[in-house]
């Protein structure tokens, strides 16, 4: 389908809108009253022309659009427009430019804030979170926002929000070898999920992953951890992922490194392992003395 008449029909309604937006503050406009409706008007333009570009799929020029209504928001006072056009904006951006999304993207955080809707804000930081993790590539950056997001939903007691927002933060964490900072976030969704008859299950798990991170530091951290959370969370004991653990540490202090790569093959033919843990329990084994660094 041919859209270059819609986009034709949008550069010219974005032409309109400029001159109503110049007139408005022009010395007959201020004189004769009617610039506050033409700003209004001129946002009005903006918004269709932005809609208009989306149609016929020029992302960037969409966005330039909806910044453009944005700006003329702000003027009049209407935050909550204003963040929906911001958001617009970074959703067309999305499709072209992600470093265009990213900053207004904040620029609606700011709005939302101020209006005190932290849970939409905190969406929204996961989004630019997203962008930065996929996009852009930027996992330090996609990490504090995570963490703000985490934030806000604490604050509107959204727990559940706020503990995925951490692991994401926590997963992000071991990679980049800051395991201290992972273990304090593992332990802390642990110890919340523990009680929680719905949520329970998915401790042993926080615990597994926040054991292989003490390991990696030092196996003595690794074996008091263990311990630590079995005291804290009984039904732990019994869970394939402690038993896997202890059979590492026990394969570990004897420096056998087949005994290591045998546990690790026996455990993933049952309960597949991902990437991540591969990736630590990888780098584990790279610290038995002679290890070829391999888990096959």
């Amino acid at each position: 389908m041919d859209n270059s008449g819609k986009e034709k029909e949008a550069t010219q309604l974005m032409a309109d809108a400029d001159k109503k937006v110049k007139s408005s503050g022009s010395f007959l406009g201020g004189m004769f009253g009617g610039g506050h409706h033409k700003v209004e008007e001129a946002c009005e333009m903006y918004c269709r022309a932005a809609n208009m570009f989306k149609m016929a799929k020029n992302w960037s020029a969409a966005g330039n659009a909806f910044c453009k209504a944005a700006r003329l928001h702000m003027q009049l006072q209407n935050k909550h427009d204003c963040a929906t056009s911001f958001i617009d904006a970074g959703n067309a951006y999305k499709k072209s430019d992600p470093n265009g999304k990213t900053s207004v993207m904040v620029s609606a955080l700011f709005l939302l804030l101020l209006q005190g809707r932290f849970t939409i804000a905190a969406k929204h930081h996961i989004s630019i979170a997203e962008i930065f993790e996929s996009e852009l590539v930027d996992i330090e950056k996609a990490i504090a926002h995570y963490e703000q997001a985490a934030d806000y939903y604490k604050g509107e007691e959204s727990n559940s929000s706020a503990n995925k927002c951490l692991l994401k933060v926590g997963a992000y964490c071991a990679q980049l070898e800051q395991y201290q900072k992972a273990i304090e976030i593992y332990e802390q969704v642990g110890a919340n999920t523990m009680d929680n008859p719905l949520l329970k299950y998915s401790a042993k798990e926080y615990f597994f992953k926040a054991s292989l991170c003490h390991f990696i530091i030092d196996e003595l951290n690794a074996k008091i951890a263990v311990e630590k959370y079995e005291e804290m969370f009984p039904a732990f004991s019994d869970s394939r992922e402690c038993k896997l653990l202890k059979k590492l540490l026990e394969a570990h202090e004897e420096q056998n490194s087949e005994a290591f790569t045998e546990a690790v093959k026996e455990f993933d033919s049952i309960s597949r392992l991902d990437q991540w843990h591969t990736t630590l329990l990888l780098r584990i084994k790279k610290t038995i003395q002679g290890d070829e660094g391999d888990l096959k």
